[in-house]
């Protein structure tokens, strides 16, 4: 289904009355919001990746329960969210940051760099929403872009992307109320333009 076709369908169903605790939202907190309407409205399956966790004690009180006594998180070894829009297949890492001019690209880290590559190979629709917390613009950031930058890092020392790179290179989207980040408009823009340029892939 289109997908402001089933805005407008799910509209009345899913809009609920604002409040201000909307406000101040983080950037995941946003995004969770955003994924939790669109599936709600059948849009897509978009879902946060699990953190890994290392369990280092477990206590067997009774033979039917086990009780975790000590775990630890570990890093993640891929990107942040993953799922399925219109028979594509997304993956994205989502960073915010409260730099007003620039975004530092050690940020990421080069395990999350390839994982997009590798996606990317496999025709995947990969990309970083990037948020720019302090002047509250969101941008969609092509992986492509991203590793292209990520590389010129590591050849040259250029340790960030500009706002004014980041401006030439994304599709920035506007906060508003369902969904809070409206983020698929934009993934709409990258399916339009692989099309334009491989055919109807």
């Amino acid at each position: 289904m289109p997908l402001r076709a089933a805005q407008r369908q799910g509209e009345k169903a899913l809009l609920k009355k604002a409040s201000f605790s909307d406000r101040g939202m983080t950037l995941e907190q946003q995004i969770n919001e955003s994924n939790q309407y669109y599936l709600d409205a059948g849009i897509a399956v978009v879902h946060k990746k699990p953190t890994p966790i290392q369990i280092v004690k477990v206590d067997y009180p009774k033979r039917s329960r086990a009780v975790i006594r000590e775990a630890y998180f570990r890093q993640a070894s891929t990107t942040d969210y993953n799922g399925v829009y219109q028979g594509y297949y997304l993956d994205f890492e989502a960073k915010e940051t409260r730099n007003k001019t620039s975004f530092p690209l050690k940020n990421f880290h080069e395990h999350q760099i390839l994982h997009l590559e590798q996606c990317l190979d496999q025709e995947g629709i990969c990309f970083a929403l990037i948020g720019f917390m302090t002047l509250e613009r969101y941008f969609v950031t092509p992986a492509s872009f991203l590793i292209q930058a990520w590389q010129n890092w590591k050849a040259a020392g250029k340790s960030s992307m500009t706002l004014a790179e980041i401006e030439a290179n994304s599709f920035e989207i506007k906060s508003g109320f369902r969904p809070a980040l409206p983020y698929l408009e934009a993934v709409d823009r990258i399916i339009a333009d692989r099309k334009q340029e491989h055919g109807n892939k």
